[in-house]
């Protein structure tokens, strides 16, 4: 399926720590999870092990929003939570 990465969607994952790549790998091979207003989402957590904002993380969660209109996934928004997650 086509995957649509939204001009916001890559402003926000600038912002909060993402990378396009690693967009398009959660919406491909990640977890499905509850998401508001009939939206789809997917999360997936990778290895990070560097500093953010003055504070080591190991790991950080990805959380992609989504919808799917004519056979294309459309991104929404991304969030990139930061710390430790079991495998």
């Amino acid at each position: 399926m086509e995957v649509r990465i939204e001009p916001h969607t890559l402003e926000r994952a600038n912002e909060r720590g993402a990378s396009k790549d690693e967009i398009n790998d959660v919406v491909h091979n990640g977890s499905v999870m509850m998401a508001k207003n009939n939206r789809l989402c997917k999360y997936k957590v990778f290895p990070y092990d560097a500093e953010r904002n003055g504070k080591h993380y190991s790991q950080k969660r990805i959380e992609v929003i989504y919808i799917i209109e004519n056979e294309t996934i459309i991104t929404i928004t991304v969030y990139v939570f930061y710390g430790k997650w079991e495998n």
